[in-house]
């Protein structure tokens, strides 16, 4: 007995699975790790003989100095005026909190210690430095 062969493709309908991929896609964008956003264009000065930073403290904001001066956090170019203003908003809502400036080798000094004011103005006291503890 021969079976019927059906030219009826399945009709399945493909939108439901469409947007539930398109969910996960934007659900997995949306909170992929912060870490990603550092500057790439900053070279780190070599501290050989330094700690470790383990980054056990969350609270930390690391503030990026590029070798032109210009600061920035999350790669979010920002004012000095607009530092200090974000600065001075979290130590208001959560006191104090560890800052690690992260700065280019050839930055000029004058541009690390703008922030390192800007910092104590605040009552911030906690201030790290990012360097590389092996050469690439």
């Amino acid at each position: 007995m021969k079976r019927k062969r059906s030219n009826e493709a399945c009709d399945i309908d493909m939108t439901p699975m469409i947007d539930v991929v398109f969910q996960m896609i934007i659900f997995f964008i949306v909170t992929m790790k912060m870490d990603e956003n550092i500057n790439e264009d900053i070279e780190l000065e070599d501290a050989r003989q330094s700690p470790v930073y383990k980054g056990e403290d969350k609270r930390t904001i690391v503030i990026e100095v590029d070798r032109r001066g210009w600061l920035s956090i999350n790669n979010y170019q920002l004012t000095e005026a607009k530092l200090k203003g974000i600065i001075r908003s979290r130590y208001q809502k959560f006191g104090t909190f560890p800052i690690m400036i992260r700065a280019d080798k050839r930055t000029k000094h004058k541009d690390v210690r703008k922030v390192m004011d800007i910092c104590t103005d605040v009552g911030i006291w906690r201030i790290d430095f990012a360097a590389i503890k092996e050469p690439k």
